[in-house]
């Protein structure tokens, strides 16, 4: 089965309409209504991730911020690469401020045969094993071409919009943004990721 971002209910579908048009606007997404604490859905990834076609480069499009990216300005890039063990590699790098490549190397593990959920950790080779330093990289929505995916935690507290292109048009930007606050993650809060000189 191709994975397809799964059907959604007419709520999502007019979030994603008016996040599509505020995105347009250049209004803040903050105006949207936010689902409360008690009422967040079940997070739930895609059906399936063929690891072979979700391989290669991905620009990072806008993420929520966070702690491991403060030092990324720009040109936000990951490359995936699948193992024989089942496991895939990971080399996320990015642009500073100053203009210099930043890049850290991890490994990512499917947590089921969907390879929806994987655990990924970028401690040193020689201490993966230990039961820590480990993320949560779900993937949320996935293009049926691979165009582009939403990977986030079931904390809520990361989200990343990725595109085998630097941009998106942003209707689809739009939409995929009214899903994500539609399974609760702070969607006001995204930031778009610039992308100048693409790091090699």
């Amino acid at each position: 089965m191709t994975p397809r971002p799964a059907s959604r209910p007419a709520p999502l579908a007019r979030a994603a309409r008016a996040a599509a048009c505020a995105l347009a606007l250049g209004a803040p997404l903050a105006a949207l209504p936010a689902p409360t604490g008690a009422e967040l859905p079940r997070l739930l990834p895609v059906p399936r991730v063929d690891p072979q076609r979700y391989a290669g480069t991905w620009y990072e499009v806008a993420r929520l911020p966070n702690r491991f990216q403060t030092q990324c300005a720009s040109d936000v890039v990951a490359t995936y690469a699948p193992r024989p063990d089942g496991a895939i590699d990971v080399t996320n790098r990015c642009r500073t401020e100053s203009g210099a490549l930043d890049e850290a190397g991890g490994l990512a593990r499917p947590q089921d045969a969907t390879n929806a959920r994987l655990r990924v950790s970028f401690l040193p080779a020689a201490l993966r094993w230990l039961p820590f330093g480990r993320g949560d990289y779900w993937v949320l929505a996935l293009d049926a071409d691979y165009r582009w995916a939403m990977v986030g935690a079931p904390s809520r507290d990361f989200l990343w919009i990725l595109s085998r292109q630097p941009t998106l048009p942003d209707d689809e930007l739009g939409t995929l943004l009214g899903q994500a606050r539609e399974m609760g993650f702070p969607a006001d809060q995204v930031v778009r990721t610039p992308h100048r000189a693409p790091p090699r």
